[in-house]
C-alpha cells in the first residue's frame, strides 16, 4: 500500500482494520491502528484479534519507523499491564512522536493512556472520527457502560411480520444470500442464544458456516433436547441454561466476558428480553412475501397505548438479494427511560 493518507483517511482505515477483529477479542474491545510518516505515507497497520494489541501489531509490521511518524488508533492506547504490557510503553519505545485516537477508553482500569503519552512528550490528539469508531465498538462500550454484553436480536420475517406459516413451517422465509449474511453476523458475535423450543422445532446448527469463527451456543429452557440435536455437535461449544431466568443468561455472559450476544430464537425468548429492556439492537431481515396468518415475530409486549411503545432508531437499511435488512438501535429516549 504505497499511498499518502490524510488524517481522516488514516483513521478510516484503522476503523476498517478494527472491524476485522469482531467476534475475536472478547473480553477486550476491537481496535485498529495505522502508522504513517509525518507527511502521511502509509507505513503499516494492524488490528487486535485476541493477542497483541493493535498498536503493537502495527509497530511490529513496520519494517522501519522513521522519525516523526504518526499512529492512528481507534481507541485510546491502554496504560495498564494486563495479558500484555501497556501499549503506551510500546509506542514510546518505538519512537512514535504523535498519537491520534478516536475514542477515549471508558474502562477505568485501562484509561489514562493519552495523558501518560502527553506527559512523556508525545503529541496526542483525541476525537478524530470518534462517532464512527464508537459505533463499530458499540458491543464492548455497551458492556463497559451497562456491565452486561450488548444483545442483538436477529429476526427473519415476511413483510407482514410473520416468522412461521400457520402450520409452523418457517424454512426458508428469506433468501440464501440473506442467510449467508446471517452467518457473518454469527461470526462477529461471541455467543448465540436460542431456546429449547427453537432447537426442537428447527434443529439448527447455529454456526458461521465458514464465514469466520463459530460462536459459543447457549440454549435456554427447562426441557431436554435430543442428544442427536445438531447444536450439540463438536463445531462449537454449547452450554445449556436449564432455566428461563434471564438473569442467569446475563450472569453467565458476564462470567465469560462476552461483548455481544446474538439472539436467534422464536418470539417467546426475544419478546421476554425486549420487555426486560435487554435488547439493544434488532437486525430484521424481511422477505418480500406475505403469510397473512401465522406466527408473529414479536409476542405481546403489554403495550396498551401508543405512549407505551418501545422505540428504536433505524441505523442502516440494505437490500440483500431479494430481501431487506434493517438494523435498529434502541432509541436514546428508551435508554433514558430505563426500558
Amino acid at each position: 500500500m504505497n499511498q499518502v493518507l490524510s488524517a481522516d483517511a488514516a483513521m478510516a482505515r484503522a476503523i476498517e482494520c478494527a472491524r476485522l477483529g469482531l467476534g475475536k477479542t472478547f473480553p477486550n474491545p476491537i481496535v485498529g491502528a495505522v502508522i504513517t510518516s509525518a507527511t502521511g505515507e502509509f507505513i503499516s497497520e494492524g488490528f487486535h484479534q485476541g493477542a497483541d494489541h493493535a498498536e503493537v501489531v502495527a509497530i511490529n509490521a513496520a519494517k522501519n519507523i522513521p522519525a516523526g511518524v504518526i499512529i492512528y488508533v481507534t481507541l485510546e492506547p491502554c496504560n495498564h499491564q494486563g495479558k500484555t504490557p501497556p501499549c503506551t510503553q510500546a509506542i514510546i519505545a518505538a519512537g512514535i512522536k504523535k498519537v491520534v485516537y478516536a475514542v477515549g477508553d471508558p474502562n477505568p482500569i485501562a484509561a489514562g493512556g493519552g495523558e501518560y503519552l502527553r506527559a512523556s512528550g508525545i503529541d496526542v490528539e483525541q476525537g478524530l472520527l470518534e462517532s464512527e469508531a464508537a459505533f463499530d465498538n458499540r458491543a464492548w462500550i455497551t458492556k463497559i457502560s451497562k456491565e452486561r454484553p450488548r444483545i442483538t436480536w436477529k429476526i427473519a420475517s415476511t413483510m407482514d411480520g410473520k416468522v412461521a406459516a400457520a402450520d409452523g413451517t418457517s424454512k426458508w422465509i428469506t433468501s440464501e444470500l440473506a442467510r449467508a449474511d446471517v452467518a457473518v453476523l454469527r461470526s462477529q458475535a461471541d455467543a448465540i442464544v436460542t431456546s429449547t423450543a427453537t432447537v426442537k422445532a428447527d434443529n439448527p446448527l447455529l454456526t458461521s458456516k465458514g464465514a469466520g469463527k463459530n460462536p459459543v451456543r447457549l440454549v435456554m429452557g427447562g426441557s431436554e433436547i435430543a442428544s442427536s440435536a445438531q447444536i450439540l455437535n463438536a463445531d462449537a461449544e454449547t452450554i445449556a441454561i436449564k432455566s428461563r431466568d434471564l438473569q442467569e443468561l446475563i450472569t453467565l455472559a458476564q462470567a465469560r466476558g462476552f461483548n455481544q450476544l446474538l439472539i436467534e430464537s422464536g418470539p417467546t425468548l426475544g419478546t421476554a428480553l425486549l420487555k426486560a429492556g435487554l435488547i439493544d439492537e434488532v437486525v430484521l431481515y424481511q422477505a418480500p412475501t406475505f403469510f397473512g396468518s401465522g406466527t408473529p415475530s414479536i409476542s405481546d409486549l403489554g403495550v396498551a397505548t401508543i405512549s407505551e411503545r418501545l422505540d428504536f432508531e433505524i441505523a442502516d437499511v440494505e437490500v440483500i438479494g431479494a430481501d431487506l435488512k434493517i438494523t435498529l438501535i434502541k432509541s436514546a429516549n428508551q435508554e433514558e427511560g430505563g426500558r
